[in-house]
């Protein structure tokens, strides 16, 4: 891959998700920001865009020696990409959401005279498991049956048939918007919690707590990138070749 100033941050990490890494140390939003520019987010943020590139560059054209190390999430089929993103990042949002709820609880009532940030950490918290929890539904029961259905209905030769919210272009614009309130509200937890370093007098619940916030937060990242980056452009553009057919 050729990385340029005019390439989206979103196109490079769809390429080659290695490359998020150098994003995530920069402190560059790739999933929810990922149509930026590496011009524009260099501009705003005042880093250099040649270092940045060459960083990159360097990253997507080493190889691995694992084959499973890189997973090409681009190449895959729609359905087995929405199939992968509720099997693996949804049920990884249910599962978690209690399990941090019941940390960030017991470290408030210790710890939350002298940090009382804990207590805003978990408020939005626990605003993002609500709405994070609705917005899985809705894809799980509308969005993601229907780029199912498109795909079987390509492979089949058929007609698509029209969807009940009229084009997939309406739930993924409302989707997305959700990821960027998501995205906000992470980043605002992790300006609370200092980036996830535990103070001095922070226990080892302190410090399991931020570290199990931490993984969420990079796996809310894969998450949105792969339903902004991926699964929701392909959407798209599968939705309109059936209008050119």
């Amino acid at each position: 891959m050729n990385i340029t100033k005019e390439t989206t941050i979103g196109a490079i990490v769809a390429e080659d998700y290695r490359a998020a890494g150098i994003f995530n140390n920069a402190n560059i939003d790739f999933c929810c920001n990922g149509n930026r520019t590496i011009a524009t987010v260099c501009s705003e943020q005042n880093l250099s865009a040649d270092e940045l590139i060459s960083q990159l560059q360097e990253t997507v054209n080493a190889t691995t020696g694992n084959s499973d190390a890189v997973s090409d999430y681009k190449s895959w089929p729609l359905d087995l990409l929405a199939d992968f993103i509720e099997k693996k990042h949804h049920r990884y949002v249910t599962t978690q959401i209690p399990v941090i709820q019941a940390y960030l609880e017991k470290i408030i009532r210790v710890h939350g005279d002298k940090h009382p940030e804990l207590i805003e950490i978990k408020m939005h918290f626990d605003a993002c498991a609500g709405e994070l929890t609705m917005h899985m539904k809705k894809e799980e029961l509308l969005l993601f049956p229907f780029i199912h259905k498109m795909v079987q209905t390509k492979q089949s030769g058929s007609k698509i048939t029209g969807a009940p919210f009229g084009t997939v272009q309406n739930p993924i614009r409302a989707m997305m918007h959700e990821h960027d309130i998501e995205g906000d509200r992470f980043r605002k937890i992790r300006e609370l919690s200092n980036d996830y370093n535990v103070p001095a007098d922070g226990c080892n619940t302190y410090s399991v707590t931020f570290a199990t916030l931490k993984a969420f937060e990079e796996d809310l990242h894969l998450h949105i990138h792969l339903e902004n980056n991926i699964l929701f452009p392909k959407s798209i553009e599968l939705e309109e070749s059936f209008a050119r057919e």
